[in-house]
């Protein structure tokens, strides 16, 4: 099996109504991952943050091409755990920041194996020849009503519990994670953002904005979507084509360390 890597264009931006960023993301040749946090004041930021940075010092855990495969999957589904309990005890420490949290949205590729790890409502998206394809399902109150039929699409647009979250990572111990398994491809094209992207853009348009672009500039095109539409959050966006050669570096942004 060819081993494959992702060769990634990131950004994130305040938008145009928050006055800080929420977001935090990672950027490397086999992790990528986005966090939106929540909490108010600090505390979005310290969430999501600490999640990023948890998950970028267990990274190197499961990313060695020495392990083998269930280890580093293993490895990989419990960095949640690990999160979790972290944000825990920056809460015990900081009373302050109690109720703070954050989603986390997560791909890893060993060989041309992909796993999502994934908490919360930022999402997954594949691009493979002409379509588009979400991985993740979101952890929302919304969600659960459409899955049972109870509302319709067209209901969702405007339900007072659009953005209520079912699972979110916030120190509580109450995780129920799973990871799913694709074969990767080359030419196949991730996605990864936050929810400040899928809040105001269709699938069809950000399908439209990402095909046949350069990855830079196909980044460039959903953030300039989002201002033109108002970006009423933050919003951040991972997109990352597989290819042979390793030539992504590990890079970090939005919200500042915790």
């Amino acid at each position: 099996m060819s081993r494959l890597y992702f060769q990634c264009a990131a950004r994130s931006a305040v938008g145009l109504v928050r006055n800080g960023n929420e977001d935090s993301a990672l950027v490397g040749s086999q992790l990528i991952a986005v966090a939106d946090g929540m909490g108010g004041h600090a505390g979005g930021e310290f969430a999501s943050s600490i999640a990023i940075n948890t998950l970028s010092e267990i990274a190197p855990t499961f990313t060695n091409t020495e392990i083998d495969h269930e280890s580093a999957s293993d490895l990989f589904l419990n960095s949640l755990h690990t999160i979790d309990s972290q944000i825990r005890a920056v809460t015990q420490d900081e009373p302050q920041l109690a109720g703070m949290g954050t989603t986390l949205t997560a791909l890893f590729i060993n060989e041309a194996e992909i796993s999502l790890l994934h908490v919360g409502d930022s999402r997954a998206y594949r691009l493979r020849g002409n379509d588009l394809e979400q991985l993740s399902a979101d952890h929302t109150v919304l969600q659960e009503l459409l899955s049972k039929g109870i509302i319709s699409e067209s209901d969702a647009q405007l339900h007072p519990q659009r953005s209520m979250l079912t699972q979110a990572l916030m120190g509580e111990d109450n995780l129920e994670p799973s990871l799913h398994i694709f074969e990767g491809k080359i030419k196949d094209r991730y996605l990864i953002c936050s929810d400040g992207l899928t809040g105001v853009l269709s699938d069809k348009e950000i399908k439209s904005l990402i095909k046949g672009k350069g990855a830079a500039a196909a980044v460039d095109a959903l953030i300039d979507a989002t201002y033109i539409n108002g970006a009423p959050d933050n919003v951040t966006v991972i997109l990352a084509d597989l290819v042979e050669a390793n030539t992504t570096g590990v890079e970090k942004l939005g919200a500042a360390k915790a």
